[in-house]
């Protein structure tokens, strides 16, 4: 398939770090399969616990959730299943609610080191609060099918028993990505993504831009980046379009049958126009700000305020604040309508889920 110009954004996909076991029995938070697969195990947790005969040991593991990486990801889908323990399964599963515990597993001294302590520090007090556990400092060594191997921050190695592990400690670069940078070893010789110039246009390549996680930017991986990066290219193939459209209008004029004096004036405004548009902007990134949500219907944001700093908030009006930021990221109206309805239908009559739960119980 022939291009003029091609934009290179298949993201990048979950990095394991070759620890053992990871993907064979963990469970990732990166594609919409991935999602379906960890409601799926954590279905099969609850009704293989409430299985009449079973001892008190295995309801303990099997309702045991292990959340592994302190970014949003994971600090999101901790208080995410919290919020669901609380909401949902205390009145389905009332005998198995007081068993079920969460553990959030971080290398670093912190969860969430991309937010200010003042909101680090509330995070974990709202997790404390939650009887939300928080493991910082601690490194899986390995992932078994019944247990996840840690090593703890005095350096000893502890076996933990639980029912599911949750995958969210970082990215890669997907093996199409490789292949690409293979093809231009002096120009790609990042190891952390594609090398791309001001302009987003990757190095060495010909018409080839690259955006989003799969580039090697002083940028955060995240959506606020990539839908900016985005919006430059849309008005940069505009641009363009303009640019190819004059260059055609030059060729043209230049066959035309008028005087030499006539057809020198035309080719001039045209080679200036042609010029203008030939002075791309450099692509700037504007920060408008980091939000999670933490569960118990509050969320943390650290927002940038004009020449002052940031300015950290949280609490529940904070959480409406972020839902309120979320639905003017969606695309249509329609979208806004859906999710809104999705939000109110969640809270009368509880997560979707809960239909499934019925159909196997």
């Amino acid at each position: 398939m022939k291009y003029d110009y091609l934009v290179y954004a298949v993201g990048a996909e979950t990095q394991t770090f070759n620890i053992p076991g990871v993907r064979e029995h963990s469970c990732f938070m990166k594609e919409l399969d991935d999602a379906e697969k960890m409601q799926r195990r954590f279905i099969d947790c609850l009704e293989s616990a409430a299985f009449p005969g079973q001892s008190k040991e295995e309801i303990d593991r099997l309702l045991h959730m292990v959340v592994v990486g302190g970014g949003p990801t994971g600090v999101e889908l901790s208080g995410e299943l919290h919020d669901f323990l609380e909401d949902d399964l205390r009145s389905w599963y009332p005998e198995l609610a007081d068993h079920i515990r969460i553990t959030l597993v971080e290398a670093l001294p912190s969860v969430l080191p991309m937010f200010s302590k003042q909101l680090i520090d509330y995070t974990e007090s709202t997790f404390k609060e939650a009887k939300i556990d928080i493991l910082t400092k601690t490194m899986v060594k390995e992932i078994k099918e019944k247990a996840v191997v840690l090593q703890m921050p005095d350096k000893t190695i502890a076996e933990v028993p639980c029912g599911m592990v949750v995958w969210a400690a970082g990215n890669t670069l997907r093996q199409v990505t490789r292949d690409l940078m293979a093809k231009l070893p002096e120009q790609q010789t990042n190891r952390r993504g594609i090398t791309v110039d001001e302009s987003l246009r990757m190095k060495g390549a010909n018409g080839i831009f690259a955006i989003g996680d799969c580039t090697a930017t002083s940028y955060a991986p995240t959506a606020q980046v990539a839908a900016q990066e985005g919006s430059y290219l849309g008005r940069i193939f505009k641009q363009l379009a303009k640019r190819d459209a004059l260059v055609e209008q030059l060729a043209e004029v230049k066959t035309l049958p008028d005087s030499e004096v006539e057809k020198k004036t035309k080719v001039e405004t045209l080679e200036s126009q042609i010029a203008k548009t030939e002075k791309i902007r450099p692509f700037k990134y504007s920060h408008q700000g980091s939000l999670a949500y933490i569960g118990s219907d509050k969320a943390i944001a650290d927002l940038p305020f004009f020449q002052s700093g940031n300015i950290a908030t949280a609490g529940v009006a904070t959480y409406l604040f972020w839902r309120s930021a979320y639905l003017s990221k969606l695309f249509s109206l329609r979208n806004r309508a859906l999710v809104a309805t999705d939000w109110i239908k969640v809270k009368v009559f509880g997560r979707s889920v809960l239909s499934m739960l019925r159909l196997i119980s």
